[in-house]
């Protein structure tokens, strides 16, 4: 990370092995003794994080209220003492972490990094609220946020296509709400989740006495549509008729309702999704040619949560405040060991799987953090081989997130060795996705040796 500005707020006996190593990663370190200086110092907006080590004070919320309010950096706790109770209270009160301390240097400043990231994330998210429940800053997931501002604010048919519990919903929420009919409605329709018979009343509607129980003239989605959008998901699961009537509403934008003669002209755009290899479903025969270009105009990825491992820290601080604010919690973080099974982890479900799997820790959790025996046992077991070994935790300490990095580095490069370098067998060895592996490999740069001359 750049050369960052810290405020440490410290006691003199405190402030001198901190400041050491954090001059150390060339970052440019401020001690002050007194909770006012402090203030001062922040009204400047030259910090990125304020680091608290001294006496806890008498009541935390006013501690928070002396602090500068209009960006404000985040504050980090490290604590002599702590205590569940003080943890809670500088948490609740505004502290992004409580720690207990010493904190080993390294540990110190990963945890520095991660807490800027967070915030800068959450500050991007504040100024693109659109995209505030689609969470993430990987290469990825930033393609679909910049495919989303090029095309928001047309009327072009979009397809997004994925894995289930991928988000596909909330792109397409993205794009209605981004652009230009943003004040119209958003009308989603799960074409797999109603019955084909009924599908074609839902989408078309129906005029009184056109079948039977048809005791009321009914309104379609198309017809509700009307001035916003309409989201087709599970679009590939239409019959055949539907998809011959879908066509010509695709190209009139008119439509009849079923047992009705007058045609009906609404004024939407369509967003469809799948989780299905439509151009697949086209050579087999069960999904129409002309229906699949007329949607595929503009084709979205929504990428699977194994090929941007990166976002899952995030999307763990998430839904950890979602959950604590839901099931009136108090869960402070998760500790590095469960944070690395669950980044190691496939998620065959996706975001929609680790969103249930925080939730169930969150609500079963014994302490005030996640902890790999909060973790269900199928997480347990799939990264058990990936655990360290270790006799004995050593006088001085580890930096645990360092020793589960070192050990995986090395699995992999065994893998590597094993298979001869043949990317595609080393990932069926370690039980990953080929692009989870390769993302490994770059971020431990990882380079293929070359042959003896």
């Amino acid at each position: 990370m750049d050369k960052l500005s810290i405020l440490l707020l410290a006691d003199p006996r405190e402030a001198a092995p901190i400041t050491k190593a954090l001059q150390e990663r060339q970052w440019l370190v401020t001690t002050v003794q007194e909770v006012g200086e402090a203030a001062c110092r922040l009204r400047d907006g030259q910090y990125q994080l304020l680091l608290f080590q001294a006496d806890p004070p008498k009541d935390w919320p006013s501690f928070f209220a002396a602090l500068p309010a209009a960006d404000a950096p985040p504050v980090l706790v490290l604590a002599r003492q702590p205590t569940i109770g003080e943890a809670v209270a500088a948490v609740r009160a505004g502290a992004a972490d409580y720690l207990q301390a010493p904190v080993p240097a390294g540990q110190l400043s990963d945890i520095i990094e991660r807490t800027i990231a967070a915030r800068a994330a959450a500050a991007d998210r504040a100024r693109h609220p659109v995209f505030a429940n689609i969470i993430g800053q990987s290469e990825k997931i930033k393609k679909v946020f910049s495919l989303v501002e090029k095309v928001c604010d047309t009327d072009t048919t979009v397809l997004v296509h994925g894995e289930s519990g991928t988000g596909k919903e909330l792109i397409a929420r993205a794009l209605h709400y981004q652009g230009a009919r943003r004040t119209g409605p958003f009308v989603p329709v799960n074409c797999g989740a109603i019955p084909g018979e009924l599908l074609e009343s839902e989408l078309f509607g129906h005029e009184k006495g056109a079948f039977t129980h048809a005791i009321r003239t009914r309104v379609g989605r198309f017809e509700m549509g009307h001035g916003g959008t309409v989201f087709l998901d599970e679009v590939s699961e239409m019959s055949p008729m539907l998809q011959v009537k879908l066509l010509r509403v695709l190209q009139e934008r008119e439509f009849e309702r079923i047992g009705g003669t007058k045609t009906i002209k609404s004024d939407f755009r369509v967003v469809a999704a799948t989780n299905r290899d439509l151009e697949e479903e086209v050579r087999q025969g069960s999904f129409r040619e002309d229906l699949y270009y007329r949607l595929n105009v503009i084709p979205i990825e929504a990428p699977p949560l194994r090929e941007r491992p990166s976002d899952i820290p995030l999307l763990v601080s998430h839904f950890i405040e979602k959950f604590n604010a839901s099931k009136h919690k108090t869960i402070s973080g998760v500790s590095s060991g469960a944070l690395a099974c669950l980044v190691n982890f496939d998620w065959p479900g996706n975001v929609r799987e680790l969103e249930n799997v925080i939730e169930r820790m969150v609500i079963l959790a014994t302490s005030d953090e996640l902890t790999e025996e909060d973790l269900p046992g199928r997480l347990r077991e799939k990264n058990g081989t990936a655990r360290v070994a270790v006799e004995a935790v050593p006088d001085e300490g580890f930096v645990l997130s360092e020793v589960v990095a070192d050990f995986e580095q090395r699995l992999i490069i065994q893998a590597l060795n094993q298979t001869g370098w043949v990317k595609n067998q080393a990932a069926k060895l370690l039980n990953v996705n080929r692009t989870t592996l390769l993302e490994k490999m770059k971020r431990y740069n990882l380079i293929q040796p070359s042959a003896p001359a």
